[in-house]
């Protein structure tokens, strides 16, 4: 059995289904996904489809993301978020057309499930952005932190380039928690790398699949992980999203 972390999919339902192909994922494996399902490519619906499909077969986490709350709030009021509008929601609400009342519902109870963070039993840490507690994701007062947060990486990237030691009172205490922290959000590519990053214990595994990236799926144990192609070349006639 084996335990995959899946990064951000943004509509990409082409380069989702090749990265399952590369890890010849079985019945007895776990995925478990960091979020932002749609928004971007123009199979949103449609990834929401085969994730569903998908966890009646294999065992499943579904993350929240904040792209994710976005398209739930649409499915539950009709509400368009402008913000989200000009960030993908105009292609996830395209890529419905043709759904019936009936499956919208079922994906909007999908959205509703979904939990905004998991620890598993070796105390990792899955979360879709991060969290800014000294005392742990329990204790964060905002819950939108979860899902909007960068911080949490940025911490893990200045605390690479210092020479502070865990045992320094100067350590920050929120990476304390947790044994490792995979995280999805703030694309590698922002950083000029199309794999995923280690910082500290923070591993961020979103490889810029809603813009010139990949799709990512890696194993948490080894750390061996397999990559889709890139997306422009996976949707040729379509630009991505914008940043946010």
């Amino acid at each position: 059995m084996s335990v995959y972390a899946i990064g951000d999919i943004h509509g990409g339902l082409k380069a989702l289904v090749q990265v399952l192909n590369k890890i010849e994922v079985k019945e007895e494996d776990t995925l478990i996904f960091v979020g932002d399902y749609v928004d971007g490519w123009s199979e949103s619906a449609q990834v929401i489809a085969f994730l569903i499909e998908l966890s009646e077969k294999i065992n499943c986490i579904f993350i929240k993301g904040n792209h994710d709350v976005w398209c739930e709030n649409w499915l539950d009021s009709g509400h368009v978020d402008m913000t989200w509008y000009i960030h993908g929601g105009k292609e996830t609400m395209g890529s419905y057309d043709g759904f019936s009342d009936e499956e919208k519902k079922i994906h909007l109870e999908f959205f509703q499930k979904m939990p905004l963070y998991h620890i598993d039993s070796e105390n990792r840490l899955f979360i879709h952005a991060g969290f800014t507690s000294m005392h742990g994701v329990e204790k964060e007062v905002f819950k939108q932190t979860f899902y909007f947060d960068r911080t949490l990486w940025e911490m893990a990237l200045a605390l690479e380039q210092s020479s502070i030691k865990e045992d320094s009172p100067m350590f920050p205490n929120r990476l304390k928690h947790y044994k490792e922290i995979f995280i999805g959000h703030t694309p590698t590519t922002n950083f000029n790398h199309d794999k995923p990053m280690h910082a500290y214990n923070v591993w961020n595994i979103d490889t810029g699949a809603a813009f010139r990236g990949k799709i990512t799926a890696m194993n948490i144990e080894t750390k061996a992980f397999h990559q889709s192609d890139d997306l422009p070349g996976l949707y040729p006639n379509e630009k991505g999203r914008n940043k946010v």
